[in-house]
């Protein structure tokens, strides 16, 4: 009876145990909670939901889907609006990109206009797959194909991803802008590595005025 009296006790003492841990990883569960909440801002979530959305309308052409660069040309050149979408992983980096000299005339810093047009020196809109680097004028570029009718003359027209001195911080410090391309996604030399490691080799790369950032 001792014995039996001593194991009860145990068990009691083992179920008074557990009920204390069962209690107290409720009480830390809100913590842990807050803890793994997402830390993105609702601009972010909407940037991978769009890398999301393009990555299906763009299918199996796509070779990687990992991670997406979404160009959002609804907002001012000054504003980092070349967002590197990492599906995968939940997370976005903003980067300075450039648009075309014949979608801003006015040189104001604001894409007004898209155009696939070659000698148009424009901007042209759309989804565009990754394909090789190659050593070009700007130096390693990232070569494009359009996907969709408003950037089909992608190639042709040479419509690359490359870096370039007047798609700095420094000149939108200067001037309030960047400079412009003659189409390309042109980016601060300093963050164009991102672009060759994240972005080239079969990515999806979308455009648009998505008025996000």
């Amino acid at each position: 009876m001792d014995r039996n009296r001593a194991t009860g006790g145990a068990v009691s003492r083992r179920a008074v145990l557990g009920g204390a841990l069962v209690a107290g990883a409720a009480l830390a569960a809100p913590a842990r909670a807050f803890a793994s909440a997402s830390p993105l801002t609702p601009n972010q979530r909407r940037v991978l939901d769009v890398a999301r959305d393009q990555m299906d309308r763009a299918g199996d052409v796509l070779w990687r889907r990992d991670i997406a660069g979404i160009a959002d040309f609804g907002v001012h050149s000054s504003v980092p609006r070349f967002h590197f979408a990492n599906v995968e992983a939940g997370t976005v980096r903003s980067f300075l990109v450039a648009h075309g000299t014949g979608s801003d005339p006015e040189h104001d810093g604001w894409l007004n206009n898209f155009s696939n047009t070659p000698g148009s020196n424009a901007t042209s809109r759309g989804a565009y797959v990754t394909y090789e680097w190659y050593k070009g004028r700007y130096g390693t570029s990232i070569r494009l194909g359009g996907l969709d009718q408003d950037n089909s003359n992608a190639l042709p027209r040479y419509i690359v991803a490359h870096s370039a001195d007047y798609a700095t911080k420094a000149h939108v410090e200067r001037w309030g802008r960047l400079g412009r391309s003659n189409g390309c996604f042109a980016m601060d030399p300093a963050d164009f590595n991102e672009a060759l490691w994240n972005l080239s080799g079969g990515r999806l790369l979308y455009a648009d005025r998505l008025g996000i950032s």
